[in-house]
């Protein structure tokens, strides 16, 4: 296996702010569920993914608080698996997706960019610990830098799997021996009898040898609460060129 970590069926490598991590990431523990699969949920941050990049040039004005957020939400995250444990990131995750992206927005004037610094907060971190079952003082690493680097090291363990031109999630399958991928990227999440056959299809395709790439940049919006979507609906397809929402590449 690469780096250090417990032995599992699959590394799921995600940045918590990045809704489509998230959407993938209820998927897959569907499948999890149903196949009794073992998954390492590991960090990847796009903060530092994008750590050489001019924000305001490349990436919509929101774009830079939302990722520096992630950044501090994945310190905290570090803080708690040092100190309780990678079983405790489960539990974590869920808890950062339940209160980013299952609850509809609020009605308040706030900017998107206030919305997505908000993230990076000890006000809005406590309450998603209390519900991870965590200790509220774990949000003191959301200012302490000294994480970075276990952050940094996970990132480029993520992207030396797949190559450096992806986001987030990334998925290895079968570690150690398996391939890994950037994505799938889905915007609906499958019901219950569909979700291990899109598992089996993926699958089926990471296993050859000679497989790379299947891509097109339009994508759906997720269809997540905090988007304003509720069940049934479709979001609008944008094009996603270079894999991010970089405004010129």
């Amino acid at each position: 296996m690469q780096g250090w970590g417990m032995d599992a069926d699959v590394n799921f490598y995600f940045d918590p702010v990045c809704p489509f991590a998230w959407m993938t990431s209820k998927w897959v523990r569907q499948v999890q569920a149903q196949r009794d699969y073992t998954v390492d949920w590991r960090f990847i941050s796009l903060r530092l993914v994008n750590s050489s990049v001019d924000y305001d040039a490349h990436f919509p004005p929101e774009y830079e608080a939302g990722h520096t957020a992630g950044l501090r939400l994945l310190r905290v995250a570090a803080r708690a698996r040092a100190e309780h444990g990678r079983e405790s990131m489960s539990g974590l995750y869920a808890a950062f997706g339940k209160h980013i992206f299952e609850t509809a927005p609020a009605l308040d004037q706030r900017t998107e960019a206030e919305v997505r610094e908000r993230r990076g907060t000890r006000g809005f971190v406590e309450p998603i610990l209390a519900d991870a079952g965590l200790p509220l003082a774990l949000a003191e690493a959301l200012d302490d830098e000294t994480w970075d680097r276990e952050i940094r090291q996970e990132t480029d363990e993520a992207l030396a799997l797949t190559g450096k031109d992806v986001g987030t999630p990334i998925i290895h399958f079968e570690p150690p021996a398996g391939v890994a991928f950037f994505g799938p990227v889905i915007s609906r999440l499958p019901d219950e009898n569909s979700a291990a056959e899109l598992w089996d299809h993926v699958v089926g395709l990471a296993r050859f040898p000679g497989f790379a790439e299947l891509k097109r940049s339009l994508r759906e919006e997720p269809q997540l609460p905090a988007l304003g979507f509720t069940p049934g609906t479709v979001g609008k397809q944008e094009d996603w060129h270079g894999g991010s929402r970089r405004q010129k590449k």
